[in-house]
C-alpha cells in the first residue's frame, strides 16, 4: 500500500507542536519573582515617591502593579528622566546604539545612586 503526498502532510500536522507563546510578560518567571516575605502590596512611599526632571532612575518593574508597567527589556536599565506624563514619567533609556523612550510609573521607578 502506497502513501499518498496528502497523507504524509497530515501525519506531519499531527506531530506539531503547540506554538510558544510571545506575550507581554513571557519570559518573566524568574525576572519578576520577590521573595516570600516581600510578597502583596507595596508601601505608599513607593507609590508617592516623585522625581524631578533630570534625575536619573533604576527601571525595577514591580509585578504586583500592573499599570505603567514598562516591557521586561528594560528592566534593570538607568535612564534620565525627560518628563511627567500624568502619573507617569517619561524615561530615556539607551538599548543599544539608539536612545529609547519609556514611560514608566512611579511604582516601576528607583532612584539611581552611584
Amino acid at each position: 500500500m502506497h502513501e499518498t503526498p496528502q497523507s504524509k502532510v497530515n501525519k506531519r500536522d499531527d506531530l506539531q507542536m503547540v506554538r510558544k507563546s510571545k506575550g507581554y510578560r513571557a519570559a518573566t518567571r524568574s525576572l519578576f519573582r520577590k521573595k516570600p516575605r516581600q510578597r502583596g502590596k507595596i508601601g505608599l512611599s513607593r507609590l508617592l515617591q516623585s522625581y524631578q526632571v533630570g534625575d536619573r532612575v533604576v527601571i525595577k518593574v514591580e509585578p504586583s502593579v500592573h499599570k505603567g508597567m514598562p516591557h521586561k527589556r528594560y528592566h534593570g536599565k538607568v535612564g534620565v528622566i525627560k518628563e511627567r506624563r500624568g502619573r507617569s514619567y517619561m524615561i530615556s533609556v539607551s538599548s543599544g546604539n539608539k536612545d529609547k523612550s519609556v514611560i514608566a510609573r512611579p511604582e516601576h521607578l528607583m532612584l539611581f545612586k552611584g
